[in-house]
């Protein structure tokens, strides 16, 4: 017994510190919670795609149409990020994030009762898709607050949640949408994200000060002069890497989501099987898992611009690979790499706002530049969908991804030397 309990000791010895009684320090608790809050939320809301051959089915939509729902949702969903990141720094996770899951669940319900085109827009681009991004920033900028050190790493296996997503639930909805229909499957996608969502809410705190502690660190010294240092929302986005980061979001979420929600039918169109084509996307979200780790400790290691600059040119090279792919091995090939740099990119990017302009406004400058991201993930689908519509061809829609994803390169190697939060204006 003694030998398992210092085992145990030993396998968590990162997040348990030395000065409290408890033997694993309450952070650990809030990064538990999110991986799970985040697993049940974006796993959901990724699941379109599986239900996108329904809709279409369903509401005789062209795919521009269809892909349109998903794309306006994203576009709220930036706003969501944006309103409730600022929200957080001042209420803190607990009260927004529970109104956010009762909201988010109900969407569900109300979307599998949905019985035309204006319904099921309303319901899930302004009640379903304001929460999904404000999950993520909030949790995440959450996380930031309570770790300095291994910053990254933590970050890194907060979104491990993400992918475990995005791995499980469009595999589940498929598996709901052929046993039972599209409208049930959304009903019980429904009843199972409240009851995981409002239970795991109430754990979260917005920073360690309201528990009595100190983010985590060897010096909390350290930890105290820099937790809350860093410039100010309206010194931020004054300053032109805030814009050219904000851009190169926008690179990222327009090729991110455009893959998320083409992907399955381009598969498709080839031959492919659907149950193999909603596979591919549960690939990402496994591959997407090791991303999140192992960029997240990349860039602890070498800065959280480096590893960014690292994603942007993995990247570039799939989407280059996903434009001669017609066959299922290829695209198999595809979702194996993409997702590795699918996962990197959402695993920093809360370190890089925390490394480029510190925790201070953290929730306010990561839920703008989530929402400039977001726009690109709203635009990218619809014109993916509106080129196959004229072309018959997805070809060259993935043509202009690998010209976008190499925009973002350029700008990624164009931030030039980040503004820390001890040498920033406050």
């Amino acid at each position: 017994m003694n030998m398992t309990f210092k085992a145990g000791r030993t396998l968590f010895r990162p997040f348990i510190r030395k000065d409290d009684r408890q033997p694993l320090f309450y952070g650990y608790y809030i990064a538990m919670c999110s991986v799970m809050l985040l697993a049940v939320v974006h796993g959901t809301y990724s699941s379109y795609g599986a239900f996108f051959n329904s809709l279409q089915s369903e509401f005789g939509w062209s795919r521009a149409v269809t892909s349109g729902v998903h794309s306006l949702g994203f576009a709220m969903s930036g706003v969501g990020a944006m309103v409730f990141g600022r929200l957080n720094d001042r209420f803190g996770p607990r009260r927004i994030l529970t109104a956010g899951g009762i909201m988010f669940s109900l969407g569900y319900f109300l979307l599998s009762r949905a019985s035309g085109t204006c319904q099921l827009y309303l319901t899930y681009c302004l009640i379903i898709s304001m929460w999904p991004a404000a999950m993520d920033v909030i949790v995440l900028s959450t996380t930031c607050r309570w770790f300095v050190h291994r910053r990254g790493l933590v970050s890194g296996l907060v979104k491990v949640g993400t992918g475990v997503g995005i791995m499980l639930v469009p595999l589940l909805a498929s598996h709901f949408i052929s046993c039972y229909g599209w409208r049930t499957a959304y009903t019980l996608l429904a009843l199972m994200a409240i009851v995981f969502i409002l239970p795991l809410v109430q754990i979260l705190r917005r920073d360690p000060s309201q528990k009595g502690l100190h983010p985590y660190g060897d010096d909390v010294a350290i930890q105290v002069e820099l937790g809350e240092e860093g410039v100010s929302f309206g010194r931020a986005v004054r300053l032109k890497q805030f814009w050219m980061l904000c851009i190169a979001l926008f690179m990222v979420w327009y090729c991110a989501n455009s893959v998320m929600v083409h992907v399955i039918p381009y598969a498709i169109d080839n031959d492919v099987s659907s149950i193999q084509a909603a596979a591919l996307i549960s690939i990402i979200g496994g591959s997407s898992i090791v991303g999140r780790v192992v960029m997240g400790g990349v860039g602890d290691r070498t800065g959280a611009r480096k590893a960014f600059t690292i994603n942007f040119c993995i990247l570039v090279g799939t989407m280059v690979w996903l434009f001669f792919s017609t066959e299922l091995w290829q695209l198999r090939v595809f979702v194996v790499v993409y997702g590795f740099a699918h996962g990197g990119f959402f695993a920093l990017l809360a370190p890089l706002v925390a490394e480029m302009f510190g925790t201070r406004s953290h929730g306010a400058l990561f839920g703008m530049v989530t929402f400039c991201g977001m726009l690109g993930g709203a635009v990218g689908p619809v014109i993916a969908g509106r080129i196959f519509d004229v072309t018959q061809s997805y070809q060259p829609a993935f043509l202009i991804l690998i010209v976008v994803s190499s925009v973002g390169l350029t700008l990624s190697l164009l931030l030039g030397r980040t503004v820390g939060s001890n040498t920033c204006e406050a």
